[in-house]
C-alpha cells in the first residue's frame, strides 16, 4: 500500500454549502454541513482522516492512491491477531476436552466380570458396577414358574420374565428403586422379591414393580455369560 500524504490547517468558517467539499487541491470541509450532505458513495478512491471541532479544516491530499488488492500492514496485523487468537482458544479448549474423555481406570470400570459358581440357589448377591449396586439372583424352580406364570395384566410395567432373564435361573437387575433411587431389600414383600424401604414399592422375583409409587421395573443392565460360571456386566 502506498502512503497517503495529508496536510491539515485550520480554516475560516463558511456557510456550509456542499460545494466547499471539492476533492481537488486543497479541500475545505465544514464539520457539519458537508458531512451531512456527502454520501459515502461520493467519496473518491483517495482517503484521508479528518479530525476537528466545530470549525473548518483545510486538507491537502497527495496524488498517491491505494492499489486495490495490495496487502496492507493492517491486513497482516488482522491475520496475525486471528492466528494468535485461534491458538489461544485451542489451548483453553483442549484441556477441557481431555478432561471429559474417560481415563483408563474409568473405562475398566465400565464393565465387571463376576464368578457366579458359588452363588447358591435362592441366594441374592450384590456386586458393584459403575458405582451402582447390581443384584444377581440365583432363582429356584418355584420362583421361575411364578415369574413366568404372572399375567401381564397384573403388572404396572408389563414385561415377560423371558424378556428380563437370559437364563431362567439367573436374574440380574440394577439394585436401585425406580421411584427415588433407594436400594430395595431382597426377599421382602408379598412376592418374596424386593421391597423399597423408603416408600414401600414392591417388586417380584423378576424385579417387576407390583405395588407402590415406583413407575418402572428394576432396570436390567447389559450383560453376557462368558461361561456357565462367569458373567460380564456392562
Amino acid at each position: 500500500m502506498r502512503h497517503i500524504g495529508r496536510n491539515v490547517s485550520r480554516g475560516k468558517a463558511h456557510g456550509g454549502d456542499a460545494s466547499h467539499c471539492g476533492w481537488s487541491g486543497a479541500v475545505l470541509i465544514p464539520a457539519f454541513a458537508c458531512w451531512t450532505k456527502l454520501a459515502l458513495g461520493a467519496l473518491p478512491a483517495r482517503v484521508a482522516t479528518v479530525r476537528g471541532d466545530f470549525g473548518y479544516w483545510s486538507l491537502s491530499l497527495s496524488t498517491a492512491t491505494m492499489t486495490p488488492g495490495e496487502p496492507s500492514r493492517r491486513d497482516f496485523l488482522l491475520i496475525a491477531t486471528g492466528a494468535v487468537g485461534a491458538v489461544g482458544i485451542g489451548s483453553v479448549i483442549w484441556p477441557l476436552v481431555s478432561q471429559m474423555s474417560p481415563d483408563a481406570s474409568t473405562l475398566a470400570l465400565s464393565s465387571t466380570e463376576v464368578d457366579i459358581s458359588k452363588i447358591e440357589e435362592g441366594q441374592i448377591v450384590t456386586v458393584k458396577w459403575r458405582g451402582n449396586p447390581v443384584f444377581i439372583r440365583h432363582r429356584t424352580a418355584k420362583e421361575i414358574k411364578e415369574a413366568e406364570d404372572t399375567p401381564l395384566s397384573d403388572l404396572i410395567d408389563p414385561q415377560t420374565d423371558q424378556a428380563r432373564a437370559e437364563k431362567p435361573q439367573w436374574l440380574i437387575v440394577v439394585g436401585i428403586c425406580t421411584h427415588l433411587g433407594c436400594v430395595p431389600l431382597g426377599h421382602e414383600g408379598p412376592f418374596d422379591g424386593w421391597r423399597c424401604p423408603c416408600h414401600g414399592s414392591v417388586y417380584d422375583v423378576s424385579g417387576r414393580v407390583r405395588h407402590g409409587p415406583a413407575p418402572k421395573n428394576l432396570v436390567v443392565p447389559t450383560y453376557a455369560f462368558l461361561t456357565d460360571t462367569k458373567v460380564k456386566i456392562g
